[in-house]
Formats: structure tokens, C-alpha cells, sequence
């Protein structure tokens, strides 16, 4: 089978690559930037899918059986949609491409938990409340996504918060600040999150590419871990394989911060504590995986196997 991966460069691009070169399959991923190690630079085109021409090109040339659509910029800096074409123009692409290719099995689009804000709980697949430009931007993905609907079947992936072998910012930091005894819980306020590691979202994806997902009504699927991470639990299984505890600050004294950490962001300064990362850091976030775990519902790691693996590979990268 050939399987092509656009932003196989990234975080879940990497794994997934990585899950089908093992499987045997004939691997394309094209990304603007290099593979993360060089192994992988054998499967790599670099190509911009902002650029309709050049990603039509490769694409066709390679003929897929399969896409999974992962490319885009998922950082939180813009400061209008327009800062991420990768998002909006690149879906577009990638889905005109597509109908051009008569025997495509299926397509599957990256989207994100943050077409709507945390704690919000949607009524339905169509139900949107993001509260930042990059949300806003995968809003227009998904309703790109259903104005042009694919000829073959397809899907849209929501990743919750991912972890694992290969991630970065913001919760590769978190590994590191338990890691480097930087890390403190707030008080008693920590809160429970729907967050994924990264094998068992591996494994979702393949299990929603080889499963027809034809009804209408449930075509968004989530990425993630059931049950919910109690996060404060999350830190102390973190800090217990490194031999450490995890202390406690109290929430007044971190808010405190927080509202310092406002002062220096507002004079152009980054300070790693903020109220809009407190109020984050202490608002649930639990996600109804019910329609993924119906298709995929035997992941493959635990969490604490996946604490070790992450922290194996951490000490491998120094």
C-alpha cells in the first residue's frame, strides 16, 4: 500500500511515518521541513501545500492509496487567521489534489481539540467555540472539509494534548521541568485533562484509516486517552520513575505570579507563568472518545509504560 503522510516532519507525522515503514508500506512524507532523524529523510519530499502546483506534482506522481493530512502550523502566535495559510489554504490543496485521484481509499484530515476552547463541550460535530486564531483556523479546515466532501471516504482527527517519543513544546517542557524538580503542583487546584500518548493515538489513526467511517453524522473522531489524566497523578507517576516528589506551591502565591508574568508579556517579555496559562492549567478538559474507542478501542501502551518509554527516549536525545 501507498500511504502518503503531509507533515510527517512534525510531532504525530514522525510516529506515524515511523508505525508504516515498519508495516512494509511505501511511505511519501512531504513537510517543509526535514524529518526529525535522518532515517526518514529516504521518505521525505520537501514541498509547501500552499503551493498548489508543486504539492499537485508530487502527489500525483506518487499515486496514494491513502492520506492522512497532519501538515499545519500549530503554534498559538498568530494574531490572525491569516498567519496560518498552512491551515486553511493548505487544506484546500490537499483536498483538490485528492479528487484527482480515482483509486484514493481514503482521507483523513487533521484538525484540533481546539476548534473549541477548554472545557467546552460541543453539542455535535458542528458545534465550534475556539478562542484563538490558530482555533479558528482548523474551524475553517473542517468546514472546508465538508463544502468540498472528498469522493472517497474520510474523516476528521481532533488530537487532544499528545505526548511521547519525538514531542515538543509545551508538554516535552513538562517532562523536563518534573525532570529538572522544577515542577509544583498548585496547591490543590490541578484538574483532570483527556490527553493522549502518542503509540496509542498511532494506533487510533490506523485503526480509523482501515475502518469505513460512511455516516454522515460521525465523522469527527478524537485522538486521545480514556480515562481523563488527573494531572497532579500524571506528575507524581512522572516524578516517581525519576525517583523524585513532586512539591506543592500555594495557588495564592502562583497566581501572584501569574499576574507579574501579565505585566512582562504586556512590556513585550516572556515569563513562563501567565493567568491565561494558570486559568489552563487548572480548568478540566475531558473529552467524549466514544465514537473513536467504538472503532479503536483496545490502545496498545498504559500510561506508565509510556511515562518510560517517553523518559527512555528523552535520556537518548540528552
Amino acid at each position: 500500500m501507498k500511504i502518503l503522510v503531509t507533515g510527517g516532519s512534525g510531532f504525530i507525522g514522525t510516529n506515524v511515518v515511523e508505525h508504516y515503514v515498519r508495516q512494509g508500506w511505501d511511505v511519501l512524507n512531504i513537510d517543509v521541513k526535514r524529518p526529525k532523524y535522518v532515517e526518514a529523510e529516504r521518505y521525505w519530499h520537501a514541498c509547501d501545500i500552499t503551493d498548489f502546483e508543486a504539492l499537485r506534482y508530487v502527489v500525483l506522481d506518487f499515486q496514494p492509496d491513502y492520506i492522512i493530512h497532519l501538515a499545519a502550523r500549530t503554534d498559538l502566535e498568530g494574531t490572525t487567521v491569516e498567519d496560518y495559510q498552512a491551515n486553511t489554504m493548505g487544506v484546500k490543496n490537499i483536498l483538490k489534489v485528492a479528487a484527482q485521484l480515482p483509486a484514493l481509499k481514503k482521507i483523513l484530515i487533521t484538525s484540533s481539540m481546539l476548534v473549541c476552547h477548554t472545557g467546552y463541550q460541543p453539542k455535535d460535530q458542528f458545534d465550534y467555540a475556539p478562542t484563538t486564531r490558530y482555533g479558528e483556523s482548523k474551524v475553517i479546515t473542517e468546514q472546508y472539509v465538508w463544502q468540498s466532501l472528498p469522493t472517497c471516504d474520510w474523516a476528521i482527527l481532533r488530537p487532544t494534548s499528545m505526548w511521547g517519543p519525538w514531542f515538543g513544546i509545551p508538554y516535552r517542557n513538562f517532562f523536563d521541568m518534573v525532570k529538572a524538580g522544577l515542577y509544583f503542583h498548585i496547591g490543590h487546584r490541578s484538574c483532570t485533562k483527556t490527553y493522549g500518548y502518542i503509540e496509542n493515538a498511532v494506533y487510533q489513526i490506523h485503526q480509523l484509516l482501515m475502518t469505513p467511517t460512511t455516516d454522515s453524522a460521525n465523522k469527527v473522531f478524537y485522538l486521545g486517552d480514556s480515562p481523563a489524566i488527573f494531572i497532579e497523578e500524571w506528575a507524581n507517576q512522572i516524578a516517581a520513575e525519576l525517583g523524585r516528589r513532586v512539591p506543592c506551591v500555594p495557588f495564592w502565591l502562583v497566581r501572584l505570579a501569574a499576574l507579574c508574568g501579565d505585566v512582562l508579556v504586556k512590556m513585550g517579555l516572556r515569563f513562563p507563568m501567565t493567568s491565561f496559562r494558570l486559568k489552563n492549567m487548572t480548568t478540566d478538559n475531558i473529552i467524549d472518545l466514544r465514537n473513536t474507542e467504538a472503532i479503536a478501542p483496545n490502545p496498545p501502551v498504559d500510561r506508565v509504560t509510556g511515562i518510560r518509554r517517553t523518559l527512555a527516549w528523552m535520556e537518548q536525545q540528552g
